[in-house]
C-alpha cells in the first residue's frame, strides 16, 4: 500500500472513530424527528374527464375523447361475444379467428398487403379474441387517420378469411398446447382456474388438439354474421381530432347497419372449488409451485370495496401480512402474494400463491392457511386501515391518469352496464369502509375449510408429505392427441 493509500485510510479511520465518540450526526431515539411532523394534504378530488358518449339508434355505442397533446390518433371497436360463448367442442375458435381476421385481410387487399402498408405509416391495425369479445384496433398518426381507420373498417366489414393463415393459426395454437406443460408456474394457473371454475366451465376450459383442428373457415365466417352486428359495439376512439369531425365519420359508416340478435351468453353456476389438496408432480423441478384458491366477488356487490381495502391488508405487496410473514419472517417463499379478485359480471378468483423450495412446500402452504385464518381472529388497526386506503386510492387515480385509459374504462363500464359514474364515486366508498367493515366482510367472504390446495412440484424432494395437509388427490395433466399423432405425454406432462 502506497503512502497516499495509507494517508486515506488514517483519515477514514479518524473520522470513523470522532463519529463514534461524539455520537455526532447519529440520531437517537431522543432526538427530534421533524419529517415526521411534515403535514400531508388529503388527495384533490378526483373526477376524470368523461369522454363524450354517443348513442346510434341501432345500438352502436361511441366514446370519442379529445387529447391535442401528440399529434396521434387511437381506436377501437369491442364486439360483445368471446370464447366464453363458442362450442365446447370448437373450443379455441375466438382466439383463432381474432388471429386469422388480421393476417387474412380484406376481400381488397390481403393481409400481407396490409402488413406493408401500414409499416410505411408506422400504423398498426389488430384483431384479437377474448373472453367476453372481439375487438379491431389501430392506432396512427393524425395524417394518416382517414386511410388506418378506412382498413379498420374494411376488415369490420369485409373480411376475407383465408384457409391458409387458418391453417398457420392453428398450427401455432396446436404447438402451444403439445409444450403446455412446460412451465411449474402455467401448470398451477391453469389447473387452478379449472379447480376454481370446474373443467367444463367456459372460463377454464382449455382448447385441446382435436378441438383446435376442428374450425374451419366457415365456423369463423359464422361467427362473424353471428356477433359483428352495431347493437353488440361499442367503439372508442382518442387522440387528436374534434369531435364533431370524428362523429360524422363513424356516423358515415355505422349508421346504417342494421341490428341483429346479440350473443346471450349462458348462465354459469359458480359452486366454487371442491375442498382438498390437489397435486401434480413434476419431476423437472426443484420448487413447489403453491395455490390455494377459491371463488372471489364481482365488482357490482356492494361489499367490494371493502373487500379491496382487506385485500391491500392481506397481500398488498411488500408491507402486506401475507409478504410480512411468509416472506419476511419466516423466509418460506421465493415470492408470495394473492388477491381477492373481483370480476365485471361473473365470480372472480380468490388465491394465494407462492413459489417455494419442494422441502418447505408444507411449511409454506400451512403458513399461508395461516394467515387467510387470521383475517378473521386478529384485529385490523386504524394504521393498516389508513395504509391500505392509501396505497389503494393512489393506485386507482395512476390506473385512470390519461384521457386513453379513462375512455378505455368508460367503454368497460358501458360494455358490462355499469353506470357511468362508476368512477366518480369509487373514492368515496373506498373512503368510507371501516375496520368494522373489514372485520365484517372478513368474516362472510373468508373461509378456509371452502378452498382448494394446489401444489405442483417434485414429490421426491419434498421432505414432508403433502398427506400432513390432507388427502391428496393426484391431477392427470396428459394432454389429449388425436388418433395417429404422437406427443409429448405422461401422467404428469413432464416428457
Amino acid at each position: 500500500m502506497n503512502a497516499k493509500s495509507l494517508l486515506l485510510v488514517g483519515l477514514l479511520t479518524a473520522s470513523v472513530s470522532a463519529v463514534a465518540q461524539s455520537g455526532a450526526n447519529v440520531p437517537s431515539s431522543n432526538q427530534p424527528q421533524p419529517w415526521k411532523s411534515i403535514p400531508i394534504p388529503p388527495l384533490a378530488t378526483f373526477h376524470p374527464v368523461q369522454p363524450k358518449r354517443i348513442a346510434l339508434k341501432n345500438g352502436v355505442v361511441i366514446f370519442l375523447a379529445e387529447d391535442h397533446e401528440l399529434p396521434f390518433i387511437t381506436g377501437f371497436i369491442e364486439i360483445k361475444g368471446g370464447s366464453r360463448d363458442e362450442p365446447a367442442a370448437k373450443a379455441g375458435l375466438v382466439s383463432l379467428y381474432g388471429d386469422a381476421w388480421r393476417t387474412s385481410g380484406t376481400t381488397t387487399q390481403d393481409g400481407d398487403k396490409l402488413d406493408d402498408i401500414l409499416e410505411a405509416k408506422a400504423a398498426k391495425v389488430e384483431t384479437s379474441g377474448d373472453i367476453d369479445s372481439t375487438s379491431v384496433s389501430w392506432n396512427c398518426l393524425k395524417q394518416d387517420e382517414d386511410q388506418v381507420f378506412g382498413i379498420a373498417s374494411d376488415l369490420l366489414m369485409h373480411p376475407a378469411f383465408n384457409e391458409e393463415k387458418l391453417t398457420l393459426s392453428k398450427q401455432q395454437m396446436a404447438a402451444g398446447i403439445v409444450r403446455r406443460n412446460d412451465e411449474a408456474a402455467q401448470i398451477a394457473s391453469r389447473e387452478a382456474s379449472i379447480l376454481i371454475y370446474g373443467k367444463n366451465s367456459p372460463y377454464a376450459r382449455e382448447p385441446e388438439i382435436a378441438t383446435v383442428m376442428s374450425v374451419t373457415v366457415a365456423d369463423l365466417k359464422a361467427w362473424h354474421d353471428r356477433t359483428v352486428i352495431p347493437n353488440g359495439m361499442i367503439i372508442g376512439v382518442s387522440g387528436d381530432f374534434d369531435s364533431t369531425a370524428m362523429e360524422q365519420k363513424l356516423r358515415g359508416v355505422f349508421d346504417s347497419l342494421p341490428p341483429g340478435a346479440p350473443i346471450q351468453t349462458a348462465k354459469q353456476e359458480f359452486p366454487g372449488p371442491k375442498p382438498g389438496v390437489y397435486f401434480v408432480d413434476k419431476s423437472d423441478v426443484n420448487q413447489s409451485n403453491i395455490r390455494i384458491v377459491g371463488l372471489g366477488t364481482e365488482r357490482k356487490n356492494p361489499d367490494f370495496y371493502a373487500l379491496s381495502v382487506m385485500n391491500e391488508i392481506f397481500s398488498g405487496g411488500f408491507g402486506s401480512r401475507l409478504f410480512q410473514d411468509v416472506r419476511t419472517k419466516r423466509g418460506l417463499a421465493y415470492s408470495v402474494g394473492g388477491a381477492y379478485g373481483a370480476s365485471y359480471d361473473h365470480p372472480g378468483t380468490f388465491y394465494v400463491a407462492a413459489s417455494t423450495k419442494s422441502t418447505t412446500t408444507v411449511d409454506a402452504t400451512q403458513a399461508m392457511l395461516d394467515e387467510i385464518n387470521d383475517l378473521k381472529t386478529v384485529p385490523f388497526t386504524e394504521d393498516e386501515l389508513k395504509r391500505a386506503k392509501d396505497e389503494v386510492l393512489n393506485s386507482f387515480i395512476f390506473r385512470y391518469d390519461s384521457v386513453e385509459k379513462v375512455l378505455d374504462e368508460q367503454a368497460k363500464l358501458e360494455f358490462y352496464g355499469y353506470p357511468l359514474d362508476y368512477l366518480d364515486k369509487y373514492r368515496d366508498a373506498v373512503e368510507k369502509v371501516t375496520t368494522a367493515d373489514l372485520e365484517r366482510v372478513a368474516k362472510k367472504y373468508v373461509d378456509s375449510s371452502k378452498l382448494a390446495i394446489l401444489v405442483v412440484g417434485n414429490s421426491s424432494e419434498m421432505g414432508t408429505p403433502l398427506s400432513k395437509l390432507g388427502t391428496v388427490q393426484p391431477l392427470d395433466i396428459t394432454i389429449p392427441m388425436p388418433p395417429g399423432m404422437a406427443g409429448p405425454q405422461g401422467p404428469g406432462g413432464d416428457q
